[in-house]
């Protein structure tokens, strides 16, 4: 019998010491307010799909991907494609699900506006429309906006940012470039509004 209740407060004692680590690991910073780890999922067949905390991001979902992320709890999708590039009545689709859409659409470089990022880091930033998901056809132009989302939003160094971006599926070293100058002027004009100390 002792050995029974020595065997099981040793079991008890190694569950509590084990549980702050499991309660703070990939979803949560240490403090454990913000997801602090891109992942890797699944919605569907689509192609390419990561998520950190309530956006996701990826290539172009089919209509079935939509009713599952419907039921996923997606209540946002953002479309970086050009009209040119669609195969079915997106706005359409997510119109009879219940989901709101933005449409923010560049292939070209130079078709990647400012008013592109700014637009997008509006409705990502927005807890109201979370969980969202962002997309293209690839998610090599989704990795443009989350750099500048990452870095200019949730404050992540440029290299850390960076790295997800190329993970999510940056490629096209011309979105990079736009991308960083946009953060570039964006800081700029943040520095600048700040009140100097006298």
């Amino acid at each position: 019998m002792k050995t029974t209740l020595r065997l099981f407060a040793t079991v008890a004692f190694i569950a509590l010491l084990s549980f702050p680590a499991a309660a703070g690991d990939a979803k949560t910073d240490p403090k454990g307010k913000k997801p602090s780890k891109l992942e890797a999922c699944k919605l569907g067949s689509t192609y390419n799909v990561h998520r950190l905390g309530k956006i996701y991001l990826a290539g172009q979902p089919s209509v079935d991907d939509f009713a599952i992320a419907k039921k996923d709890g997606i209540k946002t999708v953002i479309n970086l494609r050009t009209p040119g590039e669609m195969r079915f009545d997106e706005k359409g689709v997510l119109k009879g699900l219940g989901l709101e859409y933005h449409y923010l659409p560049f292939a070209a470089p130079d078709t990647l506006k400012d008013e592109i990022f700014e637009k997008s880091l509006e409705v990502l930033g927005d807890k109201k429309k979370q969980p969202v998901l962002l997309h293209c056809a690839s998610a090599n132009r989704v990795g443009a906006i989350w750099l500048v989302h990452r870095v200019l939003t949730d404050k992540v160094p440029f290299d850390k940012a960076f790295k997800e971006a190329k993970e999510v599926g940056l490629r096209f070293p011309p979105y990079e470039a736009k991308a960083k100058a946009y953060i570039v002027k964006a800081q700029a004009k943040a520095k600048a509004a700040k009140p100097k100390k006298k």
